[in-house]
């Protein structure tokens, strides 16, 4: 069974940077296509990107495009986001998931919280 775990998440200003990572165990992450999402208070969750599970397709949400980049490093089990230019829309919690064979994201971690605020 895979099961994944986000880290670095925490308290930045506004233009500031974060680095999550989402870490799995169980199985080997370079089966798997992932993606990250979020959720702030009140509202949906929302996509915010996405890699395959070579890292040679990425995809974005509009609202991070320029700012947010996805990567892997499949020999460490590992899939980053880089946050870059943080505003406080950004504050939500952060969630990985992997989606295999049938595409839809059957594996989830438990979350970590980026809060942007001066």
């Amino acid at each position: 069974q895979l099961q994944l775990v986000e880290s670095g998440g925490g308290l930045v200003q506004p233009g500031g940077s974060l680095r999550l990572s989402c870490v799995a165990s169980g199985h080997t992450l370079g089966d798997y296509a992932v993606g990250w999402f979020r959720q702030a208070p009140g509202k949906e969750r929302e996509g915010v990107s996405s890699i395959n599970n070579s890292g040679s397709g990425t995809r974005y949400a509009d609202s991070v495009k320029g700012r947010f980049t996805i990567s892997r490093d499949n020999a460490k089990n590992t899939v980053y986001l880089q946050m870059d230019s943080l505003k406080p829309e950004d504050t939500a919690v952060y969630y990985c998931a992997a989606a295999r064979f049938s595409g839809a994201y059957d594996y989830w971690g438990q979350g970590t919280q980026v809060t942007v605020s001066s």
